[in-house]
């Protein structure tokens, strides 16, 4: 049996990080700095993102996998994004309230010459949020560089009531999606 080959995670996630290790995928972490889409259809824009991650950290000269990946969060057609201060945090939030949203995100897997892409959707809903339990979670600072301002596997999951679909999608990275997408990573 052959050794896979050496996996790029074109991000600077440490929630996908995590999930690859506690994966066992042998991988190297390159975070990209892209010019990223925040708004049009939200399964295009993070599928372009996504793409744009992975294209920049793929080199022609090297025999590795690259994996693009980007989240997005989506309510009645809007992309609900990394807020970009406390305002625009409390702001998606009470936007988010009481509301189920569609977690998009977009895997792209670079190899050789091929790329393959994905997408995996699941649906969130979270509680109805006081004004008191708005303010607890922004002062947390948790919703810094997440999308739809929140992380589901920490404080954040005060604000959900239900997930519909694949949980470590919300976390940041599809585990199936990604294994159908290159089943010899295990």
């Amino acid at each position: 049996m052959s050794e896979p080959r050496p996996l790029i995670l074109a991000s600077r996630s440490p929630q996908r990080s995590a999930i690859l290790t506690r994966l066992g995928v042998s991988f190297r972490a390159l975070p990209t700095d892209v010019s990223e889409i925040e708004t049009g259809p939200p399964a295009a824009a993070a599928l372009e993102n996504a793409r744009r991650k992975a294209c920049a950290a793929h080199d022609p000269r090297r025999a590795e996998l690259v994996l693009g990946v980007d989240t997005v969060v989506e309510l009645a057609g809007r992309i609900y994004g990394k807020p970009a201060d406390e305002p625009s945090a409390r702001a998606t939030l009470e936007a988010l309230s009481d509301q189920t949203h569609t977690v998009i995100s977009a895997l792209v897997l670079l190899e050789g010459g091929q790329e393959r892409s994905a997408l995996t959707h699941t649906q969130v809903s979270f509680r109805a949020l006081t004004p008191r339990l708005i303010d607890w979670y922004v002062a947390s600072g948790e919703w810094r560089g997440r999308a739809g301002g929140y992380a589901i596997q920490g404080a954040g999951a005060a604000l959900v009531r239900n997930v519909n679909g694949d949980y470590e999608n919300v976390v940041g990275l599809p585990v199936a999606t990604l294994l159908d997408l290159h089943p010899g990573l295990l």
